[in-house]
């Protein structure tokens, strides 16, 4: 089928697009800027129209030539009023979907009773949005949710966020009382995709959710169980309102007033599928529990970079991972420092340098630093220093090395480490080397980490100091040692030989 996209490049659209492709469909997605398209890795599989949906006439003109269209744009967190602003936007595309002569509209809205006086602001808009499209003369197929596990979706960032900076909270009371049913991205993805070819679901609206109902305070309690978080000690109060529970939500969190707002005011209301409307009674899918869609969503650190891809070590590129279309608030916190330095040693070089780090050649600058840190995560617990590595020359995904693990090697580019060490969070530096001119090589190093709670921010910004000077002096003595004579292989002040050893040879640090 061939069908428009509004809203690509937004949280929902920007996954669903790729869904539709895998589907089989032919997609043309409708953005006011297409060039923020321009990035994503499916956009030569798709059409891109410039198109507004509060420019009637561009809407027109760009849905000529589908047969349906997905509606995925709300104006929630933008200025003005956005109650009136989706609710121009509804009555053009549904104008525009009978002048195209569409069979079908498929609309994401949200969970809640049906009538508006029981409803928040926002959730009573999504609501009207659903009844002006269906108010035309194509068929629409209604999707409601409630809260979307995913990273980059508002309500799951406005949790994680919480959750991990915040180890006691103040809440309103309605927090420990108000139920929601939450839903992974890929379960909504999933409903989207199936509905636009079923004859049945056409003029219907549909709820959607998973296996799961709790309040928000148990949402929290589940999040920090699965991060890793001591369980987040809650006092609920009868005073505070909305409104200052917004102030404190854009305080504490990346989102802005003018979206945390909405979606707080929105927690009064019960947002939980009723059985009449329930779609499983169209399609055949089981969603994943509360605690998959968290695992799903947390399994992937993602750093967007083209050239440093983190997502090789996850078990996929799952819809629920950051995106680079997703906006610049969602996603994990991530710290991370970056060197670069340019060496005369070949790439090659440059590689079996960077491959012989550790074990009795040592980490090349502050050693004793090296070691007082590998005692000190002995006597905690961890795995400490002693490890060394499995040979002095020879490595590959799996092997320990000091402290570390190794996640990626592809020679002559790219080695990442995981570290193994007590931490609060996850840990890791990448070394990737390219050639420059005239035989040169590039040598980018990047430390990574991805913190656990105040406790993990606490713990990367008070060593930052002394990392910052080791990892500038690391990546400068690799380069240096690269391009230093090898009649030393052995030396930690010397690169190591690139003869080719016995590959069955086991090597141990002395224990």
């Amino acid at each position: 089928m061939k069908v428009a996209v509004i809203g690509a490049t937004g949280y929902v659209g920007g996954r669903l697009v790729p869904e539709l492709l895998k589907a089989g469909h032919d997609v043309r997605c409708l953005a006011r800027n297409p060039d923020r398209l321009d990035g994503v890795e499916w956009r030569s599989d798709v059409e891109v129209l410039a198109a507004d949906v509060l420019d009637q006439p561009s809407l027109e003109e760009a849905l000529v030539g589908t047969e349906a269209v997905y509606y995925l744009v709300h104006a929630m967190g933008h200025a003005g009023d956005f109650e009136h602003t989706d609710r121009v936007g509804a009555e053009n595309t549904k104008n525009a979907a009978e002048y195209a002569g569409l069979s079908r509209i498929v609309y994401l809205g949200g969970l809640g009773e049906d009538d508006p006086d029981e409803l928040s602001t926002h959730l009573a808009s999504r609501h009207e949005v659903g009844h002006v499209l269906a108010s035309g003369s194509v068929p629409v197929t209604e999707l409601r949710a409630a809260v979307i596990i995913g990273s980059g979706s508002a309500s799951f960032e406005m949790l994680r966020h919480l959750d991990e900076v915040l180890p006691v909270m103040i809440c309103p009371r309605w927090v420990t009382k108000t139920r929601c049913q939450p839903i992974g991205i890929a379960d909504v993805l999933n409903y989207l995709v199936a509905v636009i070819d079923e004859p049945e679901a056409a003029g219907q609206i549909l709820e959607i959710g998973g296996p799961d109902v709790l309040t928000y305070r148990e949402m929290m309690d589940r999040y920090a169980a699965i991060a890793g978080l001591r369980r987040r000690l809650i006092i609920p109060v009868p005073l505070l309102t909305p409104r200052l529970s917004s102030h404190w939500v854009n305080l504490v969190t990346p989102l802005p007033y003018g979206l945390a707002r909405p979606l707080v005011d929105s927690l009064i209301n019960d947002v939980v599928v009723s059985p009449d409307r329930d779609i499983r009674r169209l399609v055949d899918h089981e969603p994943h529990t509360l605690d998959e869609a968290i695992q799903r969503a947390l399994a992937v650190v993602g750093d967007l970079e083209i050239r440093t891809s983190w997502m090789d070590s996850a078990p996929s590129n799952t819809p629920a991972s950051a995106m680079p279309q997703d906006p610049e608030w969602a996603g994990a916190t991530i710290y991370q420092d970056i060197q670069e330095v340019t060496s005369t040693a070949s790439p090659a070089a440059l590689f079996t340098t960077v491959s012989g780090i550790g074990g009795e050649r040592g980490w090349y600058v502050a050693g004793p630093l090296w070691t007082l840190r590998g005692w000190l995560d002995k006597l905690i617990g961890g795995v400490g220093m002693r490890r060394g590595r499995r040979h002095p020359d020879l490595l590959r995904v799996g092997d320990a090395l000091d402290f570390f693990r190794v996640e990626a090697y592809e020679p002559p580019e790219l080695l990442r480490l995981r570290a193994e060490m007590k931490v609060p969070g996850e840990a890791w530096l990448e070394w990737r080397v390219t050639a420059a001119e005239a035989g040169s090589s590039q040598l980018r190093q990047l430390a990574r980490f991805d913190p656990r709670g105040v406790t993990g921010r606490a713990y990367w910004w008070a060593l930052l100091p002394i990392h910052k000077v080791i990892w500038k002096q690391l990546v400068q003595r690799l380069a240096d040692h690269a391009e230093a004579p090898t009649s030393q292989p052995d030396s930690p002040l010397q690169p190591h030989s690139t003869s080719q050893p016995d590959p069955t040879e086991e090597y141990r640090r002395p224990q």
